[in-house]
């Protein structure tokens, strides 16, 4: 932990650099000085063409240049401009209509819907619970807000999702707090590519089903890889179950721009609430208003009003639509090929079925991080094993890399 000169600690542990970010800026400084084509950065998760070049949809980009500066300059209303709330919706649920009232508030991405949900469903010092397999920021925006993250595992030793352990880590904490949030990061979960089935989620639900009814149980579904993962409506399917959920729970949804629509870096999203009765809906937007006016007060307008256009005009839609099908398409790919190559070599894997990362289990992930760095390739080590970013390097890349880093880890 980097000591503090005039910063105060607050219980965070705050590195030199972000992590991901530092490792990506390596990758890039070795590819300026020997050339992209020694170097692999499967590090950022952003979709690259095969030149390594990142991935715009054409019919966002046009609908971005025809902007009016009214379109794109002005505030944003706090939970965000009305067309974008609706169309985030829609965007968000695909043909599931919810029996009770939904919700949305704006928010800068993903992140910052799940920055809304802890600051406003737990209290400080209060555990958040995720898998043992997470995307790292998760345990950042926790410190930040005064919270920590704790894990269950992810999979049993059938590679299944380790329902037992969820159960187990939920009731646990929730014996020392009174509510407790529980992110799940799926479909396409980051890091691995894992997604919960329809079994996994009635198994979610019973779990759930068993805690102690008098606690408040804020169930946040991550969503970020959803529209990458495959068919969009057969990658929602589970979206009723959140609705037969116990009472003491409140399903929410963490919906973002970035990927989806390749809107990465104009930060948009939405914290979507499924609530029973329009009371709980309306105590969820004041809520995160009121945490959003403290950071970062309201959204980008330009990619609200993009959204807004998207949905208006159906044809605009459709193109839309298309286009992502074609990018998914080489995704999966991608992944598959990167899939296959592993098994032909030996190489295990975490549970994978889609979306931008797979994940390699080892010991002395930052060591052997290291020996891949000297050859060039650059993944991102976590506390189990390697992160690759399938959505950043070519399918021929995908099917040569199983091996090198096999190779690695054998040394």
């Amino acid at each position: 932990m980097e000591k503090m000169i005039f910063a105060a600690p607050q219980g965070r542990n705050i590195p030199k650099e972000d992590k991901i970010f530092g490792i990506s800026n390596r990758a890039k400084a070795m590819i300026a000085k020997e050339g992209k084509e020694k170097v692999v950065n499967a590090t950022i998760g952003a979709l690259l063409d095969d030149n390594g070049q990142l991935i715009v949809l054409s019919s966002v980009t046009d609908i971005f240049k025809n902007l009016s500066p009214e379109e794109f300059a002005e505030y944003a209303p706090i939970s965000g401009i009305p067309q974008f709330r609706e169309a985030v919706k829609k965007d968000a649920l695909g043909n599931y209509v919810p029996k009770g009232t939904v919700e949305a508030v704006a928010s800068p991405g993903g992140t910052g819907a799940i920055r809304n949900t802890i600051a406003n469903y737990s209290e400080r010092g209060d555990s958040v619970l995720v898998a043992d397999w997470y995307w790292a920021p998760y345990n950042t925006i926790a410190q930040e807000q005064g919270r920590k993250i704790e894990t269950f595992s992810f999979f049993n030793s059938e590679r299944k999702f380790n329902y037992e352990d969820f159960g187990r880590k939920a009731a646990e904490i929730l014996r020392k707090q009174d509510r407790l949030v529980i992110i799940l990061n799926t479909p396409a979960h980051n890091p691995t590519g894992y997604s919960l089935t329809e079994e996994d989620w009635q198994k979610v639900k019973l779990v759930l089903s068993e805690l102690p009814a008098d606690k408040k149980v804020a169930l946040l579904v991550d969503t970020a890889y959803i529209d990458f993962a495959g068919d969009e409506e057969e990658y929602r399917s589970f979206l009723p179950v959140l609705e037969e959920m116990p009472e003491n729970v409140l399903p929410l949804i963490s919906h973002s721009l970035s990927k989806a629509y390749t809107l990465y870096g104009m930060r948009c999203g939405a914290l979507i609430c499924l609530a029973p009765d329009g009371d709980i809906a309306d105590e969820f937007r004041r809520a995160c208003e009121f945490s959003s006016r403290a950071s970062w007060s309201n959204c980008p307008r330009a990619p609200q009003v993009i959204l807004a256009k998207i949905y208006a005009d159906p044809e605009l839609k459709a193109r839309v639509c298309e286009e992502r099908k074609g990018f998914r398409d080489m995704l999966i790919r991608r992944g598959r090929a990167f899939e296959e190559a592993a098994a032909e070599c030996g190489l295990q894997m975490v549970p994978f079925d889609a979306g931008f990362f797979a994940s390699v289990p080892c010991d002395n992930p930052d060591e052997i991080s290291a020996r891949l760095e000297k050859e060039g390739i650059f993944l991102v080590p976590l506390a189990k094993g390697l992160r690759v970013s399938v959505a950043s390097v070519s399918e021929e890349i995908c099917r040569k890399l199983p091996r090198r880093i096999l190779n690695a880890m054998k040394k």
